[in-house]
């Protein structure tokens, strides 16, 4: 299985035509850009990451062949507002795109979201709301940043808007969202420096309970927890190679996108001699968190964590056998801070196995022979936190050729205080006076099936019950129903689980040995949709999570399900605008875009830090193999023995 498989880079330099930039690539494209264009001393640089080459390229590269390398860069001009793009060849030394991009915000810097605390606390009229609540001590007060979203106002016409929401601490290190200073909202135009609005709705007491769950704080711990330890003395059973990973027949390139988190590139399964494709690139294309309840301190709070962030850029490292646990092989990641400088994430990605309980099993009653395989299952993970919510991105790949994605969502929950003796309509009471309102996590991920090549069709495979009648006599029948989503506009879909609803792609031209077209199929879960009114403000600039499914035509250029710039979109980019032209879909490159996610009803055990909740989906083998793929899978033999206390 190995004997064909090497690594896709330059022979000079090894690198291979997905890789991310390297922190000597990244400072080469500031310096660059910095000697082709007139950059000001006040641009900064909300994203640098590979241009990725075009798809057909990169199909096309073969082991050895030269490496042409490219950064693709977003700019702030500070000075002039302006958002500027550029597309720098790092091979050739020059810029061959440069473009200004009018009327859009890039997604917040981190030097923006410590500014907006210090312009907020400069504020006579943010400090005169906090003494109307007897708090005097700023130190102790934190400022969440939010996007401001597009209402459609007169003061946000030219301006790059941040709406900030407060929290009061008791010490440096207190859980700030158990105090929060409800009603009052900050607005705060970040190029200028200075406090657009403070609102003040009205005051309602600062709770005043504490709500930390460190070791001290939580006090006595339970015992009894003996040690549980994963050990493979023989190391892993996969490789690493630079950003490649290889293992039990899977083979994918692996790595962290500024912006869009955890990002996979040409998944495939070696089978029957030969690497066979299944997926080029899989990623998020981006989220949307709107939160369902329509008061001053609230109804505004609808973020779009990818877009309006930058998922991969706040993802932190991560610990040994705690946020992962076995025989564990790192990948760090290199991102640009806002000046365009170059820092590591150590240990940003982590790649491990984890026994999965029973793969297949029988017992022959008859002869008495009877037949187990243990299963397992190939991890790659990374965990972003954004601001009080953590989102941790695991990608599973099992020994049957299934692969499946799990957002496990933890943190702390976003807050509201309550006025003594009432109950929150829109939320749930978690701890005296403190609320935590009723929500969505909505995420789309972006899916560039490729089975066996890129001619693929889809289809969307219902259960139907059939009537009784004659020849079904007793009423039991059922058959599968297929409708091919021939266009951009049939092939907006929804789950239905009365049905079984499923998604199958398939590439018509290749053939299992059973003479049926090879293919996949999405599996989704049980997930709500956006749950806000068609005629509000977030269904506007979030419609991608009004469907579970879309699909368009492949265009390397479409990639964030809510267009490149949502931060402060007035709504209707992304997949609303390229789906309009309605291309067609049957034996085309296609793109599937996923939406997924929670409806998270708050309860009291999700406070002060939250258990985690999943959710995702999975992509199964349809067709795609003749027979079972993991009949090969050797007995388990670990030489363990039960120990019992007698």
């Amino acid at each position: 299985m190995h004997e064909d498989f090497s690594t896709r880079g330059d022979p000079a330099t090894g690198v291979d035509p997905l890789d991310p930039l390297s922190e000597e690539e990244l400072v080469g494209a500031v310096e660059i850009l910095r000697r082709e264009r007139p950059l000001s001393e006040a641009t900064l640089f909300p994203m640098i990451g590979l241009h990725e080459p075009p798809k057909k390229a990169v199909l096309a590269h073969r082991p050895g062949d030269p490496v042409s390398r490219e950064a693709f860069v977003v700019m702030l001009d500070k000075a002039t507002g302006e958002t500027l793009e550029a597309v720098v060849s790092l091979s050739e030394n020059r810029v061959p795109e440069w473009r200004a991009v009018r009327g859009v915000q890039p997604q917040l810097l981190l030097e923006e979201i410590f500014a907006l605390e210090r312009i907020a606390k400069e504020s006579p009229a943010f400090r005169e709301a906090l003494r109307r609540r007897g708090i005097t001590d700023h130190d102790l007060v934190m400022v969440d940043p939010w996007g401001a979203g597009f209402w459609g106002i007169d003061s946000e016409e030219g301006r790059r808007l941040v709406r900030g929401a407060a929290y009061v601490r008791s010490s440096p290190t207190d859980n700030g969202y158990a105090h929060p200073i409800q009603n009052v909202v900050v607005v705060v135009d970040l190029n200028a420096g200075e406090v657009v609005e403070v609102i003040d709705a009205g005051v309602v007491p600062v709770p005043e309970e504490h709500g930390n769950f460190d070791a001290a704080a939580v006090g006595k711990l339970r015992e009894g927890l003996r040690p549980l330890t994963i050990h493979q003395p023989e190391g892993p059973s996969f490789e690493v190679r630079g950003h490649e990973v290889l293992w039990q027949r899977w083979r994918l390139h692996v790595q962290l996108h500024p912006r869009d988190g955890l990002l996979l590139h040409r998944i495939a399964y070696h089978d029957a001699g030969r690497w066979r494709s299944i997926l080029y690139r899989a990623s998020l294309s981006e989220m949307v968190v709107p939160y369902g309840d329509p008061g001053p301190w609230f109804y505004w709070r609808n973020a779009f964590d990818a877009g309006e962030y930058g998922m991969g850029k706040l993802v932190g490292s991560l610990r040994p056998d705690c946020d992962c646990l076995g025989e564990i092989r790192y990948l760090d990641a290199v991102f640009a801070d806002d000046r365009g400088q170059p820092y590591t994430v150590p240990n940003a990605i982590c790649i491990h196995e984890e026994d999965y309980g029973i793969l297949w099993k029988h017992d022959d009653f008859r002869s008495e022979i009877s037949e187990v395989r243990r299963s397992r299952r190939l991890v790659v993970s990374a965990i972003a936190t954004v601001g009080n919510y953590e989102y941790g991105f695991y990608w599973y790949f099992y020994l049957d050729g299934t692969i499946q994605l799990e957002v496990k969502l933890t943190g702390i929950l976003q807050t509201s205080a309550v006025p003594p003796g009432e109950q929150p309509p829109y939320g749930t009471l978690v701890a005296p006076q403190l609320a935590a309102p009723y929500h969505e996590h909505l995420f789309n991920v972006r899916l560039d099936l490729d089975i066996e090549g890129t001619s693929n069709r889809v289809y969307e495979v219902d259960a139907t019950p059939l009537p009784k009648g004659p020849g079904n006599q007793h009423g039991n029948a059922f058959v599968l129903q297929e409708t091919l989503l021939e266009s951009e506009q049939r092939a907006q879909r929804s789950a239905d689980s009365f049905v079984g609803r499923y998604w199958k792609i398939i590439n018509s031209s290749v053939l299992n040995g059973l003479g049926q077209p090879v293919g996949y199929k999405l599996v989704p879960a049980a997930s709500p949709l956006l749950l806000a009114d068609p005629e509000s403000n977030v269904h506007a600039r979030a419609r991608f999570a009004t469907r579970h499914l879309w699909v368009t035509r492949f265009n390397q250029s479409e990639r964030y399900a809510a267009g490149d710039y949502p931060n402060q979109g007035r709504g209707g980019e992304g997949l609303p605008a390229w789906t309009a032209g309605d291309r067609p879909l049957v034996d085309e490159d296609v793109v599937l875009w996923h939406t997924f996610g929670v409806c998270h009803i708050p309860r009291p055990e999700d406070w002060p830090v939250m258990p985690v909740e999943y959710t995702g989906f999975t992509l199964r083998p349809q067709g795609f193999f003749d027979r079972n793929p993991a009949l090969d899978v050797p007995e388990s033999d670990h030489g363990h023995h039960n120990h019992q206390e007698e």
